[in-house]
């Protein structure tokens, strides 16, 4: 009998599945939307029960597309956004909220509500900073926890477990409570490079002394890939599947992407000129490197957070599709942020353009940070700009903003990968992947305004794929993740950089650095 795995996907909206076989084609897919409630400002929250009944909705929805008998799934694992999940020492969902609405016990990625716990880490100037880029972002996990200790002093000694989301998920699949060593590096300031990796002292020093017993948090992570065991009776039967099936250790969702598309060629001397792009509502931007090069303002280096002995960077952009949806609801001209309504634009940009040329919308200049800037500046307090606005509220005018805007979100990536660069990257090539495949106007920006050679792997779904190639691993398929990648590695399209277009780019970005300083002297004068 054929074998087969399946990956788990729970980005920011749903959750997804796929079946994948052996050689990595994607046999099958099902998604199913998750609840999240935004209570406040800066505050987001999930259902981490609701998620699971979507999981087990989107993998039976993907074994019924395939075809797939579930005696036949070898191995299964899952990827998820960094979320926390909290649950009591009973394992009931520990409230997050200040109104304490029960089953509301994770708090999602983007939540900002540790704006002052994350400045209080960076504060301290520990070691730790050194691997996370410097500055302390409040998407990370440490500094929701202080908030949560700081804030709920009368539930704190209640809390039993705390969970990466990934991590939670392969708990529930296969009771085990080990922590992936991509969770633990890249969110909770665990050094894997090191022995011991969790820094007691910088806990201590942030009021977290108690984090590994009042978590349930083991002393060293596991390996991405490795088998933490079958799927329990319970999973088995939620998901559509039987006990004999494997549970690999998981991974963050941006890391499963990047295992995807560029974890066959981690090996190879050339992979630092190779940068994988995993955009959608926002948007990671990962390099790969054989020793540790930090970076101000991008996270890390982290030690085998994709695949073992390769360090990894991370910057990110924290609203990319996001953005473009906002700006479609901001604009008079309109309405809801649809994918019709985004090909909508997209098309008639393309005649706009045809008949404007390169200078399209020159004097309308924005600055993407409206939700913060991730990388490379690290500054979750910046706020979005745009400059040349006129009187005209018509589509085309919405038209003209969009394009402006999704120029200065390439610009973004550019202004990160420049900053990598500088610390001994040589980044001329680009693996895309994520929503923003099915922007055309995005992708052809990724080339043209970066100067980079944009590759997209010829498979739906990268990020499922590369969780595929967790679950093939797990369920002892090959015998390292790297040999997993590289019999699962599917073939890729390639896009050039237009040369015509690299002047009026490079004008653009010179405005986009000045806009930049610009911002921060007004800041400066309305402090004063």
């Amino acid at each position: 009998m054929r074998t087969y795995v399946i990956g788990v996907d729970v980005g920011t909206g749903s959750a997804r599945a796929g079946v994948l076989d052996t050689t990595g084609a994607l046999l099958g897919r099902a998604e199913h939307p998750i609840e999240m409630r935004q209570p406040e400002p800066n505050h987001a929250e999930y259902q981490s029960e609701g998620i699971w009944e979507a999981v087990g909705k989107a993998v039976q929805g993907a074994l019924a597309e395939a075809g797939t008998p579930p005696e036949a799934v070898v191995g299964i694992s899952f990827d998820a956004t960094c979320s926390l999940v909290v649950r009591d020492r009973n394992s009931v969902p520990f409230p997050v909220g200040r109104d304490g609405a029960p089953g509301w016990d994770t708090i999602v990625w983007m939540d900002h509500r540790a704006l002052a716990e994350a400045r209080e880490c960076t504060e301290t100037e520990h070691r730790v900073l050194g691997y996370v880029g410097g500055v302390m972002s409040p998407e990370m996990e440490i500094p929701k926890l202080m908030w949560l200790k700081r804030h709920y002093p009368e539930r704190w000694p209640n809390a039993g477990y705390f969970f990466d989301l990934a991590d939670f998920l392969t708990w529930k699949a296969s009771g085990s409570l080990a922590r992936s060593q991509c969770t633990l590096t890249c969110k909770w300031t665990y050094l894997a490079h090191e022995d011991p990796g969790w820094q007691r002292d910088f806990l201590e020093v942030v009021g977290l002394s108690d984090l590994l017993e009042r978590g349930n948090l083991p002393d060293r992570a596991t390996p991405i890939g490795d088998d933490l065991g079958p799927l329990s009776e319970e999973a088995a039967a939620h998901l559509g599947l039987t006990t004999a099936c494997r549970v690999g250790a998981g991974l963050i969702d941006a890391h499963a992407g990047t295992l995807g598309v560029l974890g066959a060629i981690a090996a190879e001397p050339s992979v630092d000129h190779h940068l994988a792009l995993i955009a959608g509502t926002s948007s990671c931007v990962m390099a790969l490197s054989p020793e540790a090069r930090p970076t101000r303002g991008v996270w890390g280096p982290y030690f085998g957070a994709v695949v073992p002995g390769c360090w990894l960077n991370e910057g990110g952009q924290s609203a990319t599709g996001a953005l473009l949806d906002h700006i479609i609801r901001l604009h008079g001209a309109g309405g809801e942020p649809t994918g019709a309504m985004h090909g909508k634009i997209c098309d008639r940009l393309a005649e706009l353009r045809a008949v404007e040329g390169a200078d399209f919308g020159a004097r309308l200049h924005v600055l993407p940070d409206f939700h913060g800037n991730r990388s490379p500046l690290a500054d979750p307090l910046a706020l979005g700009v745009i400059s040349g606005l006129d009187m005209d509220s018509s589509f085309d005018s919405l038209c003209r903003l969009y394009w402006r805007t999704a120029v200065a979100i390439a610009l973004g990536v550019r202004h990160i990968l420049e900053a990598l660069n500088e610390r001994g990257y040589g980044i001329d090539t680009l693996h895309v992947t994520g929503g923003h495949l099915k922007n055309p106007v995005l992708m052809e920006l990724y080339a043209d305004a970066t100067g980079c050679t944009v590759v997209v792997a010829r498979t739906e779904d990268a990020v499922l794929l590369g969780t595929g190639m967790v679950a093939a691993k797990a369920a002892g398929l090959h015998d390292s993740l790297a040999l997993t990648a590289a019999a699962m590695r599917q073939g890729e399209d390639i896009r050039a950089p237009n040369p015509a277009a690299r002047a009026r780019f490079d004008k653009d970005y010179a405005i986009f650095i000045e806009m930049h300083a610009h911002r921060k002297a007004l800041d400066a004068l309305s402090a004063g």
